[in-house]
């Protein structure tokens, strides 16, 4: 296997350093505060296209020879190699033709065909990357492109680890030492690029990769000792919900990232919340992982220096309902049910009255079918103002109707009726 060199790296960072902007390297006050030790965020989202994907894409495009370029380039992406490339190719005057998964929220899409202007085609192909990606790449083979990898490709690498080259020099300039450095994993491009220069300028850095509970691609590889590819992904983490690493990445992650870690679903919004309201920071889910992760590794952590790369703040704004959600049941205080209800004035009232706590309310009540008998199925959802009142609520439930449903207990009918 040619490996990544830290010589590849800095060669790729004196190539950036001019196209890309500089990230801040922003010490935490919030974060430091509540996990008891020095947090810092190494701020890509405030990078040209909100992502660190800038990094790899241009400096892949860059290193492609000239008389490959005259056809055009053709990418993958859930969203953030497309701006990277989109950017790029306008800058570059490239044409390209970018394939994205038919989940890709409208935000990313809007600022792809925004940065590539009239040098960019996108094509909404498959519902996962996996499946626009494998279109992409026959795509590029029949018309004779140049396919830019999102992550498997030892110049996208190159460029994505340039992101750990400007956090060793704001900590020395700083003078202090890295002990952690977490970021997100979806294909492994950044964080095999990032741990290949820790290991060669710091190796006593902890290097902790980060991936959704529900597209654990990395760890998979780990465990089968090759790159695998998984049944199925949870899409909502959509820059990470990649079903297979690259082989590279998968080496090069294996032989440097000292730790991976998956972060519920639930939790990375809580993040994505947490950041807006006490930072004011933007994030997307790929970009929350790395802070998710630290209420994992809270008892390590203590006293020590923790570096997280917010790899990316394009967060589509019509999806905060979605994720305020995702957290309150996360979180423990919002639930939906399935119970039988009274068909008859002054049921919900005796409802509210007799089985809810004084400050807990009903978000939701539907019935699924009205019945021509004395009671009927209904959705409820119940957000609770502590979640300790859970167990007492349960208890009320069942005496008021001994074979309601938890739908957290059925994913299938929570999926179906919520």
């Amino acid at each position: 296997m040619v490996k990544l060199t830290k010589e590849n790296i800095e060669e790729a960072y004196d190539t950036l350093k001019e196209v890309v902007t500089k990230t801040p390297l922003q010490y935490d006050m919030y974060l430091s505060q509540k996990y008891q030790c020095n947090v810092y965020l190494k701020r890509e989202d405030l990078q040209k296209v909100r992502s660190f994907k800038l990094r790899g894409a241009y400096y892949a495009i860059k290193q492609t020879p000239h008389d490959m370029l005259k056809n055009g380039v053709v990418c993958a992406s859930a969203g953030n190699h497309a701006q990277g490339v989109a950017f790029t190719c306008h800058e570059m005057k490239v044409s390209a033709i970018i394939f994205m998964p038919t989940t890709t929220p409208q935000q990313k899409i809007s600022q792809v065909k925004f940065f590539g202007g009239e040098e960019v085609t996108v094509k909404l192909i498959g519902d996962t990357f996996d499946a626009s990606a494998k279109a992409a790449k026959e795509y590029a083979q029949a018309n004779n492109q140049a396919f830019i990898d999102p992550f498997n490709d030892l110049n996208i690498m190159a460029g994505q680890g340039t992101v750990a080259v400007e956090v060793f020099q704001e900590a020395k300039e700083s003078e202090f030492q890295v002990d952690y450095l977490l970021a997100a994993i979806g294909g492994g491009g950044l964080v095999s690029g990032i741990s290949t220069y820790t290991k060669s300028v710091s190796p006593t850095t902890v290097v902790v990769g980060v991936e959704p509970l529900g597209a654990q691609s990395m760890r998979a590889a780990f465990n089968e000792g090759k790159p695998v590819m998984l049944d199925s992904v949870e899409k909502f983490v959509d820059g990470a919900a990649v079903k297979q690493v690259g082989n590279l990445t998968y080496e090069h992650s294996l032989e440097y990232v000292d730790e991976l870690l998956a972060v519920d679903e639930g939790q990375v919004c809580s993040t994505i919340l947490e950041l807006y309201t006490k930072q004011a920071i933007v994030v997307e889910p790929a970009g929350a992982l790395s802070v998710s992760a630290l209420e994992l590794v809270k008892d390590d952590i203590k006293g020590k220096n923790v570096v997280c790369i917010i790899s990316g703040g394009n967060n589509d704004i019509n999806r905060m309902e979605e994720i305020e959600e995702r957290s309150l049941i996360f979180e423990g205080l919002k639930h939906y049910f399935v119970i039988n209800f009274p068909q008859r004035p002054g049921a919900l009232r005796e409802f509210v009255t007799d089985i809810l706590g004084p400050n807990d309310d009903i978000t939701r009540f539907e019935y699924t079918k009205k019945v021509n008998r004395g009671t009927g199925p209904v959705v409820l959802g119940i957000l609770l103002k502590d979640k300790e009142e859970l167990p007492n609520l349960l208890a009320k439930m069942a005496e008021f109707d001994p074979k309601y449903i938890d739908l957290s207990d059925n994913p299938s009918l929570y999926a179906l009726l919520v």
